[in-house]
């Protein structure tokens, strides 16, 4: 009985030894879109005993195989193709590197080694799309509710409404800067959606203004300088739409003009 006690204990405490062996070590890695990426094992060479297998997806999907002892070198496409000519295998080391990366190709990448040691350890890759340049414009719509309000009252100060935007970006942050203080901001976790954060200033602002597009690794600024600022809020703007090009003004005046021709013939 206590044989059998002592011969359970010792596989109860194999088992623990290889679940904990397993468990899996999850290492972030983050890469824009068409870059490579190289999956680092913790060894600088494998043992000629050790399986290395690759694995891809929450299905644990085998992309990639090393066996030295049978000599076994081998490389998947994936059952949907999405890594044909993209994975290379280092037979030295096992490391995995993906090519010419894509949001597809984003996920969980398990590695397990098999041999005297068992190990398991995953990588999180993170794919982001390349950041556009944020685009800043004047909000046509604000600025003429804003101009005819401001119209009736007395005080001199007049505010100018902008407006930064991008396209088709997902997973960042659109930020407005004044200098270096964050003065509004707005994030996405989408794919390909278009994002606008408007912004209002007084004409002649003499401080300096930025609207930054990031995500974790990489941003995009678009500066908006004190003559710029003057120039897109100047109420002499020849892009704005004002009442002397409006064009019912316009006709209204030709009608008169006409009208008086007449009454002078």
């Amino acid at each position: 009985m206590f044989q059998m006690f002592v011969l359970f204990w010792l596989c109860w405490c194999r088992l623990i030894s290889v679940f904990v062996a397993l468990t899996d070590e999850i290492q972030s890695v983050s890469v824009i879109e068409g870059n490579s990426v190289l999956l680092l094992m913790d060894v600088t060479e494998i043992q000629d005993d050790d399986n290395i297998l690759w694995k891809f997806g929450a299905d644990h999907i085998l992309i990639a195989k090393i066996n030295r002892h049978k000599k076994i070198f081998s490389i998947s496409d994936g059952p949907d193709g999405r890594f044909r000519d993209r994975l290379k295998l280092d037979n030295q080391t096992g490391s995995l590197t993906i090519t010419d990366i894509t949001t597809q190709h984003a996920g969980h990448y398990q590695l397990q080694i098999i041999g005297a040691k068992w190990s398991s350890k995953t990588f999180s890759v993170s794919v982001y799309g390349h950041l556009p340049t944020p685009n800043i414009t004047r909000d046509y719509s604000q600025n003429l509710s804003s101009s005819s309000s401001s119209s009736s009252s007395s005080s001199s100060q007049q505010n100018c409404s902008l407006v930064c935007s991008v396209v088709n970006v997902g997973h960042v942050t659109l930020s407005w800067y004044k200098g270096n203080s964050l003065l509004s901001s707005i994030s996405v976790s989408d794919l390909s959606i278009s994002l606008s954060l408007p912004l209002e200033v007084e004409y002649q602002d003499e401080n300096s203004y930025s609207c930054v597009i990031n995500n974790p690794i990489s941003n995009q600024t678009q500066h908006l300088n004190i003559t710029q600022l003057f120039h897109t809020c100047s109420a002499l703007d020849l892009h704005s739409p004002s009442q002397e090009d409006s064009p019912l003004i316009v006709l209204i005046s030709a009608t008169v003009e006409s009208l008086l021709i007449v009454a002078v013939i």
